[in-house]
């Protein structure tokens, strides 16, 4: 397909890399972002070999490496005993086995290396505080309003996330499912830590009802915590909804002394709180010359660390079928049926681990003998995955 003139709704991390891919493509892109400063919202993100293929496809693995932490591996522990339940490694061994390093590393951090490569890219117009509040369509053009002002362009990917105004505008208002879950996070400088309580891995900790992840990001300067709790009276669905310190302390009261040291050390100004919602697999995508991307499509419970990645890959794949393809009906028809089981298999997945975190007793028992098992088969399927060659064999 020739060179489009294609409209991005949305700078998070979908949005900036399918610009990126769509630039590097051959195509002249603008992204409208409503937010007035592109801040570090949110903390720790883990960069799983699949995503970080994309990256390197980009050029952009050597940066996002020098602000990663490179973590040796997995742990599942026992909320009570510290007892590990289940590991696997990552460090060399994950890059050996799937090609790419898996990374944590901060969103604050993705984001900038990100958005340098979008100012060098002559190819792509950025404008921030710059919401898309509305679009309409025809059979050659896609037209949206942004403060008031029309832009036209050959198409329009909306990548605004899990309130999406352009899945709004295509398919009308939805109704998510409150999970019952509340989560929680916070950030640790690791000077202020007793040495070697946090190893150089992610450590996830289950427990009846509630779970906690932790694992280090800036190259292992701050410890990023992530806590989820069954419970309800709870309905913001914001990453920067403040949460109680207070609140999170009784939470986990009784768990290991690990995770009371981590609660205790967390700045009760940066500690956030929010509910999380689920959303079942879209059926359909897009319509004519618009289509989603990330989570205003696929929104992901955070228990399987992809839902950044799973946006990731659809910048890629979305680029290559614009290029492979002869019109843009084509091409979104194909973007979708390529990333459509995928995403919805990751959506189930992480809703099956919502469950199966916080099981008790004898279940609890049976996971635990199941789990060293079933991360490894986790593993193969999701980090080994290759969009590039994934769209050629399709």
């Amino acid at each position: 397909m020739d060179a489009q003139h294609i409209l991005v709704s949305g700078a998070g991390i979908g949005g900036l890399t399918a610009a990126l891919c769509l630039a590097q493509a051959g195509h002249r892109v603008e992204v409208f972002e409503q937010a007035a400063i592109l801040a570090g919202v949110g903390a720790g993100i883990q960069l799983s070999a699949n995503g970080m293929r994309v990256m390197h496809h980009l050029g952009l693995l050597p940066k996002i490496a020098a602000l990663s932490f490179l973590p040796e591996g997995v742990e599942m522990r026992d909320w009570r005993s510290g007892q590990v339940i289940a590991s696997t490694t990552l460090g060399a061994e994950a890059q050996t086995r799937f090609g790419f390093p898996y990374f944590h590393i901060h969103r604050a951090d993705l984001i900038s290396v990100l958005l340098q490569g979008i100012r060098e890219n002559a190819s792509i117009q950025l404008h921030i505080g710059s919401a898309v509040e509305g679009f309409s369509q025809s059979e050659s053009q896609v037209s949206v309003t942004v403060n008031d002002q029309t832009h036209r362009a050959d198409l329009l990917v909306g990548a605004d996330g899990i309130h999406s105004r352009v899945r709004t505008g295509l398919f009308g208002a939805e109704a998510p499912t409150f999970t019952g879950n509340v989560a929680w996070r916070g950030l640790v400088p690791a000077s202020l830590l007793p040495e070697d309580l946090v190893r150089p891995v992610t450590t996830a900790w289950w427990g009846p009802g509630k779970h906690f992840v932790h694992y280090f990001v800036r190259q292992g300067e701050l410890v990023n915590c992530v806590c989820v709790v069954e419970k309800t009276g709870w309905d913001t669905e914001s990453w920067t909804a403040r949460g109680d310190l207070q609140e999170l302390q009784t939470d986990f009261a009784g768990w290991h002394g690990a995770i009371q040291t981590l609660i205790e050390h967390m700045d009760p100004r940066e500690c956030y709180k929010w509910a999380l919602f689920d959303r079942p697999p879209m059926p359909q995508w897009g319509r004519g010359r618009v289509t989603l991307l990330g989570d205003a499509c696929h929104p992901t419970l955070p228990f399987m660390a992809q839902g950044a990645v799973m946006a990731i890959e659809d910048g890629a794949v979305l680029a290559q079928c614009l290029a492979a393809e002869g019109s843009v009906a084509a091409a979104l028809g194909r973007y979708e049926n390529i990333r459509r089981k995928r995403t919805a298999s990751v959506q189930r997945g992480s809703r099956r681990n919502a469950r199966v975190f916080h099981l008790d007793g004898l279940q609890a028992r049976l996971r635990n003998s199941a789990a060293k098992f079933a991360s490894s088969a986790m593993m193969d399927s999701i980090y080994s995955h290759n969009v590039f060659a994934e769209f050629e064999s399709v």
